[in-house]
């Protein structure tokens, strides 16, 4: 069996190679090796590509990028009993220490020693081959496909967002911004039973995309977005924002139209590392507040969501390229930011 493999390895700004590194093994008794087959280009991956880093995460030695992963069991550790060989699976990108309060506590997401592909300088998923704990892989029933189990990843963080408010049956969600993961938290949104779904972009494409998934209200992005939101909750504003854009001018809008005693989630991430809140806007009217970082235990949640038909990801995959040709797939989602949703490569 050959001792490399292929992996799409960033070595700087602008310069992601496709080249032979060596063949991941099982080091532990309690891993699996899988063969990727989908891996999604998410933002942060284009953000690595395109900045060498994400606030504190620097890439200072060549890296694998990607961590939104599916793929086939080639090899079982001595004490794994639950997966075998040719066994389809989604990834779960971050693994944490298991020991410490956090984990313990079951939020694990916040565990400060979590191992997470494609964070520096943890390798990713754009390679054939990914050596990784038993317990991360969650297997996928026969009607999942392996593209869909790549979007398992960003449909968690919309899973835990949307947990996290404590939505009901029945009430209104505004979400600000329709990319993979705004789509991804108005997919989970609707399937707790929001009846009420509002969401604003700029792209064209992503609104149209929104509606199709059942969003009841879809906006262009505008100084008038909280007078349209207002009316269309007949001046009571929504029980829950979502804000998934990562722009301070739609924090902004998101506490505006959330009725008091509602639950702002802040789900992007703005540049800004300190941007101005109305905090007599929270106060006065006792306004809730969620920051969300990544996810837990959302995985079997939503596999278990798509294989049962209440939210449908297919839709989200616009784009396939083969390994060779990551390079160059990073470089055109960078620039076609307007036509595409998201792009799978298939290692």
């Amino acid at each position: 069996m050959a001792e490399t493999m292929r992996a799409a390895v960033l070595h700087g700004v602008d310069d992601l190679r496709v080249e032979d590194v060596p063949r991941p093994t099982i080091t532990d008794p309690n891993q699996a090796l899988v063969r990727v087959r989908s891996v999604g280009i998410c933002g942060s991956d284009v953000h690595y590509f395109k900045r060498g880093r994400i606030g504190n995460f620097v890439v200072e030695s060549p890296m694998i990028l990607g961590h939104e992963a599916a793929g086939e069991i080639v090899e079982v550790g001595a004490n794994v009993a639950h997966l075998q060989p040719g066994q389809r699976v989604a990834i779960e990108p971050g693994y944490p220490d298991r020991t410490c309060r956090f984990c313990r506590e079951g939020r694990y997401n916040l565990c400060p020693d979590v191992t997470f592909l494609a964070t520096p300088p943890v390798d990713g998923a754009f390679a054939e081959l990914l050596a990784w704990p038993s317990d991360y892989l969650h297997p996928l029933p026969d009607s999942v496909s392996l593209d869909e189990g790549a979007m398992v990843e960003p449909l968690s963080v919309g899973i835990h967002a949307i947990r996290q408010t404590g939505l009901r049956p029945g009430q209104a969600v505004a979400i600000m911004g329709a990319g993979p993961i705004g789509l991804c938290t108005l997919a989970v949104a609707l399937a707790a039973g929001a009846t009420t779904a509002i969401i604003t972009d700029s792209v064209p494409l992503r609104l149209q995309m929104a509606e199709q998934m059942g969003a009841t209200h879809v906006l262009e992005v505008g100084p008038e977005n909280v007078e349209q939101i207002m009316a269309i909750t007949g001046g009571d504003g929504v029980d829950v924002a979502c804000e998934c854009a990562g722009a301070v001018p739609a924090i902004a809008t998101a506490l505006q139209v959330t009725r008091s005693g509602g639950f702002v989630q802040l789900v992007g991430m703005p540049a800004e590392t300190h941007p101005p809140v109305a905090i007599y806007e929270l106060i006065g009217r006792e306004l809730s507040v969620g920051g969300l970082f990544r996810y837990c235990n959302t995985y079997p949640a939503g596999i278990s969501l798509i294989e049962r038909g209440a939210v449908d990801v297919k839709p989200l995959v616009t784009h396939h390229f083969d390994l060779e040709q990551a390079p160059a797939a990073m470089a055109w989602v960078d620039e076609n930011k307007e036509t595409v949703i998201k792009a799978v490569v298939h290692p």
